[in-house]
């Protein structure tokens, strides 16, 4: 079976789009790439959305989200952006207590409601998050956002297969959606099967669409097959140098693991790895 380490480890970057907990900005550093598509958009008074920002940048949007919050605490855009950026500097239980007071002012948001599951799962409350999704979706017009978000929680979970229905339900809702695509790609890692993996991530470079995290992803499944030459090509494109670098190193630190993740794709108890 693969470690406990490796597959806590494996948890911090897997799943694009869903919750924190399962945040696919693969490779370390990533939070400055891509955009967190269920929240709300850009900080008022910020250039940019805390996920694009750099370490210093984002220290400093939570520093004044963090007094914006604290001057009215039922404001819906700064809370859920506080909270949101909370957990990109990994302080989930935080952001949990951010979004649980946020709701309250916002019971019937279906985007507040949407966060608050997000820091339910980043905070590891994963029963209680898929109970919180459920509320925010609406039958009659169901959000793929939040399928595809649900598939991630049940990743977590350890219910592969019921995730993957979750995924391929979104994808009828937004065909070719790179998000979902990835989710579902990094899905298959999980138990083990690299080739399928990528073969649903490569699928997700492609659309035009995608994000620099989707081939962050991309750059870690080619990676584990031992082809670390292509994975690094891919792991820095679209990047800056600096982050670049931080995502290549990050990426060797991880396949340094190898006989970890040589169980792991060889289906080693790979799918109660994480249960």
């Amino acid at each position: 079976m693969a470690t406990s380490s490796t597959t806590s480890t494996f948890k911090t970057f897997l799943l694009h789009g869903a919750s924190a907990a399962l945040v696919a900005l693969a490779l370390a550093g990533c939070s400055t790439t891509g955009k967190d598509k269920m929240t709300t958009g850009s900080i008022p008074t910020m250039s940019k959305p805390v996920d694009e920002m750099n370490g210093a940048d984002l220290a400093q949007a939570t520093l004044t989200l963090g007094k914006a919050y604290e001057a009215n605490p039922k404001d819906r855009d700064t809370g859920v952006n506080y909270a949101n950026a909370l957990r990109m500097s990994g302080r989930n239980d935080q952001a949990l207590a951010v979004m649980q007071q946020v709701a309250i002012a916002h019971p019937d948001d279906r985007g507040v409601l949407a966060a608050y599951g997000k820091a339910q799962a980043a905070a590891g409350q994963l029963q209680d998050a898929l109970a919180t999704i459920d509320r925010a979706q609406t039958p009659d017009r169901p959000d793929w956002r939040l399928v595809s978000a649900e598939g991630a929680i049940l990743d977590q979970l350890g219910r592969s297969t019921e995730a993957r229905g979750k995924y391929r339900d979104a994808l009828v809702l937004q065909p070719n959606e790179p998000t979902i695509l990835s989710n579902l790609g990094m899905s298959y890692v999980l138990t083990g099967d690299l080739k399928s993996a990528e073969t649903y991530l490569r699928s997700a470079a492609a659309q035009p669409t995608a994000d620099s995290r989707v081939r962050q992803n991309l750059a870690l499944v080619v990676g584990l097959q031992g082809r670390f030459p292509e994975a690094e090509k891919i792991a820095r494109q679209e990047l800056t140098p600096q982050q670049a670098n931080a995502n290549v190193a990050y990426l060797r630190s991880m396949l340094a693991q190898q006989n970890s993740w040589q169980k792991l794709a060889a289906g080693d108890g790979g799918k109660k790895a994480i249960n």
